[in-house]
């Protein structure tokens, strides 16, 4: 037993930090409605805030410590509440994009500050031993994050039970309409909540970057992931089981590692601890106990288009013209079109998925890295070309239905939360196994038989984008694209007809995968040899917030936004650009998803002021009131 001690202290101490995120994640989340997958960067910022100060400009700790997390915390608390304001009426997709828009904006942000690089982070907390357990040191510095995440969780708890603001924080959660009646407004409630919330996050960040004693912006953005499991054992709901559950995860996470450190196949697991432990209570979590909150709001439709079918065929036929021209015109930078033609498919994929059906993936550069690695291993094995792409496919179609099946019987939210948990697990587990890429990282992916230069190789590009495209346009035809128009418009009246919703959910999440697995095939073929360095999981993201910067209809948007992704950065030949960049990615596609459901000047007036009176209509969101909206399940303070 006392060989495990060493990791049950670390477990701990590592788990009250999951813990202090979680609460805040869950605090955020339960007052607003929105659940903020941007929390990750509100962490990273407040380490690096720290750093700036504590270790480039030799400020004393203390006063480090109240600029990051005090001022910060209050700063952040009242941006973030106006964020969520604007995403307060859009449709669960669009406030997952909203807040992915976030993370990816920060994120180049701080990069474009700070670098992207790791950098060492000063201990200021003390060291020195305090006490044993079975004689395992235990330091001043473990004592102190463990009793700082204990004090803030039971303080958290007095201040609902004891406080008139807390009583009010958890009022605003039941009935916003009630609570303004009894003269609070609910809007200076949800501030104070937005505060408490980010001070925790910027907390969480400065001592997460404290124990591993180094500030790297993508281990700080993906600390999210950890609060994850922790923030599912406690329902998204309870503050107190949300800090337990940090304990407990990073408890097993250490005991994890213990046995990852002899055992090779393990090694990585432990990083995944959160994301097992919320797929499991995905799968086994009882019928609505896992009620999403915030308002229930349609997605604007896709209005049909201006033009008639003869004149978008001619339309598409002088694209694809264009497109065939293109190599004649583009010389050396070749190669970057090819990359781009290569991902058309996987931008498809995720038109498909998000456009046609209103479902989310946060993977999909997982699911391409799936396709990569089938097609290789086929290749292995000495498949012809075309097979092993089929092979490929089929295997990340799967994949795709193995997840999105424990995830779609509850909420598009949970579906989000499973595909971004999945794809960060194959980036730190699955890509270094063998039957993936291995070790080596070199997995060979050799072009066909007269395809092998870049030229030759991208007319066969063209023709997958083509054809993909084509199939897209198909099933948006198909009698599967009218069942996920009427799921859209009316899922009560469908059920009602017998259609069973899930399997049409999953058939069109298994087509996504299988499309973005044949994109990374395709990719694959642009280098001869692949690794998982090729589709890191933060990509992903970025993915997804740049395909709602390209435009709102299914074919069109999947050739622009590779173009702005790859082609584009790559004429621009300098990286603080391509940062830019990244971060006006990020203010458009929040800007697009603000704006989804309504128009701009009542998405402004909600804004600048949640709690003006509207009459019997509610024109901040153009529905009467008190319709379209979710039960909402107490705060728990218990």
């Amino acid at each position: 037993m006392s060989e495990y001690i060493p990791f049950l202290v670390f477990g701990v101490t590592t788990g009250a930090i999951y813990g202090l995120s979680a609460m805040g994640l869950v605090l955020t989340y339960k007052t607003s409605g929105l659940f903020n997958f941007g929390h990750g960067t509100l962490s990273a910022l407040a380490a690096y805030l720290f750093y700036s100060a504590h270790d480039q400009a030799d400020m004393p700790s203390w006063l480090a410590a109240i600029l990051a997390v005090g001022v910060f915390g209050v700063l952040g608390g009242l941006v973030f509440e106006r964020f969520a304001a604007a995403l307060a009426g859009v449709s669960i997709t669009y406030r997952i994009v909203g807040t992915v828009a976030l993370l990816v904006g920060l994120r180049a942000l701080i990069a474009l500050i700070w670098g992207g690089a790791s950098r060492d982070f000063s201990s200021f907390l003390p060291q020195e031993e305090m006490f044993t357990v079975s004689g395992v040191g235990v330091t001043a510095q473990q004592v102190i994050i463990v009793a700082f995440g204990t004090a803030a969780a039971v303080g958290l708890f007095l201040f609902f039970r004891l406080t008139r603001l807390g009583v009010a924080m958890r009022a605003v959660v039941d009935d916003p309409s009630l609570l303004a009646m009894a003269g609070a407004r609910p809007s200076r409630v949800r501030r104070a909540a937005w505060i408490i919330g980010t001070t925790f996050t910027a907390a969480s960040g400065v001592l997460f970057a404290e124990v591993q004693r180094q500030v790297q912006v993508d281990v700080l953005t993906l600390l999210i992931v950890q609060a994850f499991g922790a923030a599912a054992i406690a329902r998204f709901s309870s503050l107190p089981l949300a800090f337990v559950g940090g304990i407990a995860v990073g408890i097993v996470q250490k005991l994890v590692s213990k046995e990852a450190g002899t055992t090779t196949w393990l090694q990585g697991l432990d990083l995944n601890v959160p994301f097992l432990v919320l797929l499991a209570i995905l799968i086994f979590a009882r019928k609505g106990s896992l009620a999403e909150i915030g308002r229930d709001v349609k997605a604007r439709a896709i209005g049909p288009s201006r033009f008639t079918p003869a004149q978008q065929g001619i339309g598409y036929g002088v694209g694809v013209v264009a497109l065939a021209l293109l190599p004649a015109f583009v010389g050396t930078r070749l190669p970057l079109w090819n990359t781009a033609l290569a991902l058309v498919c996987l931008f498809l994929s995720l038109s498909l998925l998000v456009r046609l059906s209103g479902q989310i993936s946060l993977c999909q550069f997982g699911f391409a890295a799936i396709g990569a690695a089938g097609f290789g291993r086929m290749l292995e094995q000495g498949l012809p070309w075309g097979f092993a792409l089929v092979v490929s496919a089929i295997v990340t179609g799967a994949v795709g239905a193995l997840i999105a099946i424990p995830a779609i019987r509850l909420s598009g939210l949970y579906l989000g939360l499973a595909t971004l948990g999945f794809g960060i697990m194959l980036d730190q587990f699955f890509y270094t196994k063998d039957f993936m890429f291995g070790l080596s990282q070199q997995l060979a992916t050799p072009r066909p038989s007269g395809f092998t230069s870049d030229k030759e190789y991208f007319y066969l590009l063209l023709a997958f984008a083509v054809a993909g495209s084509i199939v897209v346009l198909l099933v948006e035809r198909s009698r599967l694209g009218r069942l996920l128009r009427a799921l859209a418009d009316a899922p009560i009246a469908l059920s009602t007809l017998g259609a069973d919703l899930r399997i049409t959910l999953v058939i069109i999440f298994t087509m996504s995968a299988s499309m973005a697995g044949i994109s990374g095939a395709l990719f694959a073929g642009l280098f001869g040899r692949v690794g998982g360095f090729s589709f890191p999981a933060i990509q992903s993201l970025l993915v997804l917030a740049v395909l709602f910067v390209a435009g709102a209809r299914l074919i069109i948007p999947a050739f622009v936004a590779p173009v702005l992704l790859f082609v584009l950065p790559g004429y621009i030949e300098n990286n603080d650009a391509f940062l830019v960049l990244q971060i006006g990615f990020g203010v458009i596609a929040f800007a697009v998803a603000a704006l989804s459901s309504t128009d701009v000047g009542a998405r402004v007036a909600a804004v600048t002021d949640t709690d003006r009176k509207v009459g019997p209509t509610d024109r901040r969101f153009n529905t009467p009131a008190g319709e379209g909206q979710r039960r909402k399940p107490a705060l728990a303070s218990h």
